[in-house]
């Protein structure tokens, strides 16, 4: 018998309650979000449970939402995969914006040492427990982090993008039509 979403949810409901919510089908990914405080319990959940067995973390990244309230304003983002089901799911566990921090799961699954160590070096997400977190792909020098939405997307004063030069202006949309 095949495994499906609702017993996935059902279960996990059952185990862990209200701190896990927002429960959706998108396409072939099953998603949910948990509370930052019990992440290592879900995936550790999901991985031992003998009927959903998520034995492989395909992912672990990061999202910033900077408009959202301080207390969401990152996403850890994990991607399971249930291989004898051909299942996958997705966690989204959101964290403080001005102390962003969660629980390290290198404990439970290996490679997400790197995964957490890229997740550190873009998002300046500190992951607790972790054994060596540190830059693993920009200069150890760098104090800022790369993928936050902290800086406009061009500088407005920059030449080189100037819609004149690509005939982009007014008189060439005219023209078109």
């Amino acid at each position: 018998m095949a495994l499906e979403t609702t017993e996935i949810q059902d279960k996990l409901v059952e185990t862990f309650g209200s701190k896990v919510l927002g429960f959706n089908q998108d396409k072939d990914i099953f998603a949910f979000e948990a509370d930052s405080d019990i992440i290592t319990a879900v995936v550790l959940y999901l991985k031992n449970d003998p009927t959903l067995r998520f034995h492989f973390l395909t992912d672990l990244c990061a999202v910033h939402y900077p408009d959202n309230e301080e207390n969401s304003q990152f996403a850890v983002v994990y991607h399971l995969h249930n291989w004898y089901e051909n299942k996958r799911i997705r966690i989204k566990a959101f964290i403080n914006g001005s102390n962003p921090e969660i629980k390290s799961i290198s404990n439970i699954f290996l490679c997400a040492n790197w995964m957490e160590r890229e997740t550190y070096d873009f998002f300046g997400i500190n992951f607790i427990g972790h054994p060596q977190l540190k830059r693993i792909l920009n200069m150890d020098e760098m104090i800022s982090f790369p993928m936050r939405k902290e800086f406009p997307m061009e500088d407005s004063g920059r030449t080189d993008k100037d819609d004149r030069y690509f005939g982009r202006t007014t008189i060439n949309q005219e023209l078109k039509k």
